[in-house]
């Protein structure tokens, strides 16, 4: 528990109708005594109010009305923080909210920073570190498959599983030490084949585990998609028959999109980020050579392309050009403008996959999306995949974890030094538990929370 109180807005800024200042701390209660007068018969002040109800009154500061609101009282321990907390609902509005909370700061209250109220939770046992990651994940998903990955992981699927193989390794590391605690007596053959078989059966779960590290950050972050090709190929129709909306401007005039434009769009369930970019070409003027420079450097980023081509029109020396410059690059070949008479043959021996569009009338777009689904995520998106979907830095955890108990292993089939065998044995229990947060750093806790709004 912490010794000291906070406070922050919890919404966004902003207007809106309402907006919501959560209180946490010891103090919580005596805070928001200072600043909420009750109004009405059955209105009472935090401090002499039942858990979990809500009173209608005012906020006043300095013997001045601030703002008529709703105070809910939640006592501790069943909190967001496993503390006292006081959440006041206001009329939304930047100069509302402020004031608000300039009242609580005055009566006692700290700032929170950013992401504090869910590391307390952490450091008061309500939530392990996977599932606070996971708040960060549900306020930014992108898509429904996104938020039911992140849903699945704050309601401790995946810490499930990791404690669960952490109790496992648990058991050999005291096996082990038990023999080491008593060396007189050797661990009998088939004893340790079991815990050979035990520690087997860890890596393949962690094999397991690895596998589903690309998905879950796709759903996270989501991929970055190229759209290029010459000019006047349809790039920038594209990338709006995609979004569903006008979102860059189409020209019959060459090199209109003088800039890339990044917009995501939910693509059967995956956040894919399209970025149109500026017709490779010779540049005309100095504007336009920026906006190709740009195109380039989006072109390096990006994870694939959808290369556009005219198929009203032969093929030109730049379309070969660009198909052999982007040959090393996941790409789907979109023809495009189908609703004209045919021209373009593409090179004898082209094995990328060929999507026929007309982005002026949307045939084939969603055929487009099924192969950009197929080439980005390759088979079924099952429900059961997204309870285990871990992020960079679980991955990084359970390669060290793998490698540790990997070593374990070999070092129990020659019969090496059991300490030896315990060492790299801790080593993984320890890179496993730092998942869920059984072992952490500060500096760990100060990478993960910084990456949180304030009010969460």
């Amino acid at each position: 528990m912490f010794e000291d109180t906070i406070a922050a807005i919890a919404t966004a800024l902003g207007e809106g109708g309402l907006a919501v200042i959560r209180i946490s701390g010891p103090d919580a209660l005596a805070v928001a005594d200072k600043c909420f007068v009750p109004l009405g018969k059955s209105a009472l002040k935090p401090s002499a109010a039942p858990s979990h109800t809500i009173h209608y009154g005012k906020i006043v500061r300095a013997g001045r009305d601030v703002d008529e609101v709703m105070a809910a009282v939640l006592r501790a321990p069943r909190t967001l923080t496993r503390e006292d907390v006081v959440e006041i609902t206001c009329h939304g509005g930047l100069l509302a909210a402020k004031l608000v909370l300039d009242a609580v700061l005055a009566s006692g209250a700290r700032l929170a920073e950013p992401g504090e109220f869910t590391r307390r939770a952490f450091l008061n046992g309500r939530i392990d570190l996977a599932q606070a990651e996971a708040v960060v994940d549900v306020i930014h998903a992108r898509t429904e498959l996104a938020l039911a990955a992140a849903n699945e992981q704050l309601a401790g699927k995946l810490s499930q599983r990791i404690n669960l193989l952490r109790d496992e390794m648990i058991k050999t590391l005291a096996h082990v030490e038990a023999h080491i605690d008593f060396p007189d007596e050797d661990i009998a053959p088939d004893t340790k084949g079991q815990l050979i078989a035990r520690l087997e059966r860890g890596v393949a779960f962690m094999d397991e585990l690895l596998r589903t590290s690309r998905e879950g950050q796709i759903l996270r972050r989501g991929i970055r998609a190229a759209i290029v090709g010459r000019p006047n190929a349809g790039k920038s129709s594209l990338l709006n028959q995609l979004l569903g909306h006008e979102r860059a401007i189409v020209s019959p005039i060459p090199g209109t999109t003088r800039d890339t434009i990044e917009e995501t769009a939910n693509i059967r369930g995956l956040p894919v980020i399209f970025v149109d970019t500026a017709g490779l070409r010779e540049a005309g003027d100095a504007i336009e050579v920026e906006g190709i420079r740009r195109s380039r450097e989006a072109l390096a980023r990006a994870e694939f392309i959808l290369h556009v081509l005219d198929a009203s029109e032969p093929l030109t020396k730049a379309d070969e050009d660009y198909l052999a410059e982007f040959a090393g690059k996941k790409r789907i070949l979109v023809r495009n403008k189908m609703d004209l008479p045919a021209q373009l043959k593409l090179p004898v021996g082209t094995k990328e996959a060929t999507v026929e569009v007309c982005c002026l009338t949307g045939k084939g777009i969603e055929a487009l999306k099924e192969a950009i689904k197929e080439l980005v995520w390759a088979g079924e998106i099952r429900a059961e995949m997204l309870q285990v979907m871990i992020n960079s830095r679980h991955q990084e955890a359970l390669n060290r974890a793998r490698m540790a108990t990997q070593r374990t292993v070999e070092a129990l089939q020659s019969n090496k030094m059991l300490e030896l065998v315990a060492m790299d044995l801790r080593i993984a229990v320890n890179a496993v538990g730092e998942i869920v947060g059984k072992t952490s750093t500060e500096d760990l806790l100060d990478s993960i929370f910084s990456q949180f709004c304030i009010g969460k």
